[in-house]
């Protein structure tokens, strides 16, 4: 990627705000260095591994704290000879520690639902070395001190200084007292002077004791003298000191063997804590775009499609969010955050207004081009935001490319650019004696020969420092050959040819920047395959030019016979009418799709709900009749009862596929016992459902009816008359008895996928209270996905011992036979 263009448009002070984010010096150093990805399969694997981090960050709730850089720990490890100090192992303590922790929230954010496969894969990568981080942890305390049981030496060496401590205040204090001395001293307590227990003595009793006098205070009031009796005490202390002193050095040369030993996984450990001090730094950056709009990783794809819904420039979103004016990210930041950038050069009006309310967001532009069209031209009057739309454009290209969020609607993509080139700006220079149309042919010309397919070129008022006839001539031939190279263009200009040459080539789209019909003031938004008048009267007159000259300049375009104002003002607001209803149809649709998912997550909770507590009570009847709780009527009669009152009360009165009736249909008369009769067909009310009259039981007013294969005793008073005539049920069940053993078929034949499994576990049921031991499914051959759907039911059904399909002779692969247990 040209660097030029990454200066032009202005990516180094996204990477500062990236880096202001990260909460570690090492991290903001990597975020500067983020650059656009070199292929496109790194771009998917960077968008999906954010994607991953975002979804870790707000499942688990981690945050990383500041950790120390450890470049000059790993510098120094280089010497051979060298031995770490306490510092630089604390260092390596805490470093350690952290991604641990980091690594275990990984982990454990996995295990209790996430899904993260690539942040799982990239801790997997980077094993920790775990003798390091037991050895720092055994020896290296919170303060950054060695701790006594470091080693047995330095234990009892530390013990024997305590004790030493102990004996040497136990006597001073006996001194004291026996000779009366305590007005001598200017603090009660002896301290340490020169590594040796000493007494704060008052200078002017200094010749009436004997002892060694080791230093004076700065005052020159205090001596620090050591009475005789101290002597061998810190003699011996001496002693000791210079034995904690090696023992320590060896512990420290033994703690730096080990991370010598596991360098290569400290530097893993290292990394990874260091990336993932991005990727959160990452997620600030989405969640600061996101409080003015929606923000998130574009789609980026070979050959795909110039389509950038909501768009906002990212610089201008950072300086409207929260905090963004002095680019901070937050109080723990380990560095100094620079102050946040706001886009600079033309155009960078589109932003919102400050106000005492506070910041707004910039307003959102949609930048799309059509299938086949390699050219946008935007045209229209200055400060109207044309400058800011090429440069979002760039900047949102160069951010997806380099795996970093962008302030877009869902549903956004662009193709995969190799190479962007920005021609933004005055380009002039007095050092090298050109002018500003001079530095961009020269430009143009240096990066000619890297025009194709993977290329995107930027062109802000391109041929505007020459003739004006000859420079929208060139800037037409170069749109052309640009294109026919197969690169995408975008193109800014005030040109009446080239406005019309965008109006009239079917690979360039034409677009026109809005202003208020009313106050001539920009819009910042786009309208499409339009073009836009300068205006440049209009911003004249609004910067304060005087009236007198602005009258002259009208009436020079009068007599040049220039005048299109009043047509140009017509098509502006037939074009912001347009847009604004496109608006409130595109707000319409969301609250019509918002609605639809919340209405399809309400239906899929209430089934899955309905459906686990019919299981469950189902399942706890069956439990009672196999303990001998219940008999097989009565367990029968639960049954009924449970499905009764869970599905009855919401199914109603339905057609002939079960489905419920619409709210405040009429209900059907109920029957009469006496009216009824054998093979008659009729309805059963609280399912919804037609069934077949089997038997009628007068006297107790019931009648046994078959519901599409299942077999139970009804109320009369449920009953309904059907205008069908009587017929099998699709889902009838046959018995066939034999001296061996009890079978039941079932046909789910031509039914969907829930259908047959809701009737085959109805079967299954009454298969086992009626102490049937296998039941025979016929589903068909058909494309296999009916026997796919009953197969993984089988496997999930509790009382089911095996299942396989039946041989040839009874129907193959269209029936599958079922052992119970």
């Amino acid at each position: 990627m040209e660097s030029r263009s990454l200066q032009v448009l202005e990516f180094g002070k996204v990477l500062n705000h990236l880096a202001g984010l990260c909460v570690s010096e090492a991290g903001a150093e990597a975020a500067l260095a983020v650059r656009p990805l070199a292929g496109v399969e790194a771009v998917h694997h960077a968008a999906a591994l954010f994607d991953e981090a975002r979804r870790w960050a707000g499942h688990t709730g981690f945050r990383l704290s500041s950790f120390p850089s450890l470049d000059g720990v790993f510098r120094a490890l280089d010497a051979p000879a060298t031995v770490l100090d306490l510092d630089a192992l604390w260092a390596l303590r805490q470093t350690l520690g952290l991604a641990r922790k980091l690594a275990a929230s990984i982990r454990e954010g996995q295990s209790t639902g996430g899904r993260w496969d690539l942040l799982t894969g990239l801790v997997d990568a980077h094993p920790l070395p775990q003798r390091t981080v037991s050895g720092l942890d055994r020896c290296v305390s919170d303060d950054g001190m060695l701790r006594d049981e470091s080693s047995p030496e330095l234990s009892l060496v530390r013990g024997e200084i305590r004790r030493i401590h102990q004996q040497c205040t136990r006597k001073v204090k006996e001194y004291a007292q026996r000779y009366n001395i305590a007005h001598y001293l200017q603090d009660e307590f002896m301290t340490l002077s020169s590594d040796r227990y000493v007494l704060p003595l008052k200078s002017n009793f200094k010749g009436r004791l004997q002892g060694i006098i080791h230093d004076y205070s700065q005052t020159g009031e205090t001596c620090y003298f050591e009475p005789m009796f101290l002597v061998e005490l810190n003699n011996g202390l001496q002693e000791l000191k210079r034995e904690e002193r090696e023992e320590e050095r060896k512990v420290l040369r033994y703690l730096t063997d080990l991370v010598r030993d596991e360098l290569a996984a400290v530097r893993g450990a290292y990394d990874l804590l260091v990336e993932g001090d991005v990727l959160c730094a990452r997620c600030a950056l989405s969640a600061r775009f996101e409080e003015f709009g929606d923000a998130g990783a574009v789609s980026i794809t070979e050959g795909g499609q110039v389509s950038l819904l909501g768009a906002r420039h990212p610089l201008l979103a950072l300086a409207a969010a929260r905090g963004g004016k002095d680019g901070t990210a937050s109080a723990h930041s380990a560095r100094p955050a620079s102050r946040a950038p706001h886009a600079t050069g033309k155009g960078t009006a589109a932003t919102g207004h400050s106000s005492q309310h506070g910041p707004q967001a910039p307003q959102a532009v949609d930048l799309e081009l059509l299938p086949g069209q390699l050219g946008l031209v935007i045209s229209g009057g200055n400060a109207g935001g044309k400058t800011v739309c090429l440069k979002t454009l760039g900047l949102i290209a160069l951010m997806g490319l380099a795996g970093l969020p962008v302030p877009v609607r869902p549903g956004s993509s662009l193709p995969f650019w190799t190479d962007i080139f920005a021609f933004i700006g005055d380009e002039q220079s007095l050092e090298d004696n050109v002018s500003t149309f001079t530095a961009q042919i020269r430009h143009l010309s240096g990066v000619w020969d890297r025009l194709g397919p993977g290329a995107l070129v930027i062109l802000d008022e391109f041929g505007a420092g020459t003739d004006p006839a000859q420079g929208a001539a060139l800037a037409q031939a170069v749109l052309d050959e640009v294109m026919d190279a197969g690169s995408t263009v975008v193109a800014a200009t005030h040109f009446p040819a080239l406005k019309a040459y965008a109006l009239t080539r079917e690979k360039v789209r034409a677009a026109s920047v809005l202003f208020d019909p009313a106050t001539k003031r920009p819009l910042f938004r786009l309208a499409y395959d339009q073009v836009g008048a300068s205006q440049a009267l209009d911003v004249a007159r609004e910067h304060g030019l005087p009236e007198a000259v602005l009258r002259r300049a009208e009436q020079y375009l009068l007599l040049d016979g220039e005048d299109t104002s009043a047509l140009v003002d017509r098509l502006n607001a037939l074009a912001v009418q347009r847009e604004s209803e496109i608006s409130s149809l595109r707000a319409e649709e969301a609250r019509l799709r918002d609605k639809r998912t919340k209405l399809d997550e309400r239906f899929e909770r209430e089934r899955r709900t309905l459906f686990e507590s019919v299981q469950g009570q189902a399942k706890a009847v069956l439990q009672e009749w196999k303990s001998g709780k219940v008999s097989h009527k009565q367990a029968l009669k639960a049954l009924a009862e449970t499905r009764a009152r869970l599905v009855g009360g919401a199914a109603g009165n339905g057609d002939a596929d079960g489905a419920p009736d619409a709210p405040g249909a009429p209900q059907p008369p109920a029957l009469q016992v006496e009216t009824l009769r054998a093979g008659q067909a009729v309805r059963y009310v609280p399912w919804g459902k037609k069934g077949t009259v089997v038997e009628v039981d007068a006297r107790r007013g019931r009648v046994r009816v078959d519901l599409s294969g299942v077999t139970m005793w009804a109320e009369a008073k449920d009953l309904a008359a059907s205008d069908e005539k009587p017929r099998v049920a699709v889902g009838a069940v046959t018995r066939t008895i034999s001296d061996a053993t009890a079978s039941m078929r079932v046909d789910l034949r031509g039914m969907r996928a829930d259908v047959a499994v809701s009737e085959l576990s109805r079967a299954l049921d009454k298969a086992l209270l009626a102490g049937m031991s296998a039941v025979e499914a016929i589903h068909g051959r058909g494309t296999g996905a009916l026997r796919k759907e009953i197969h993984a039911f089988l496997r999930t059904f509790p009382a089911v011992k095996s299942f396989a399909l039946a041989p040839e002779d009874q129907g193959g692969d269209g029936v599958t036979i079922i052992e119970l247990k």
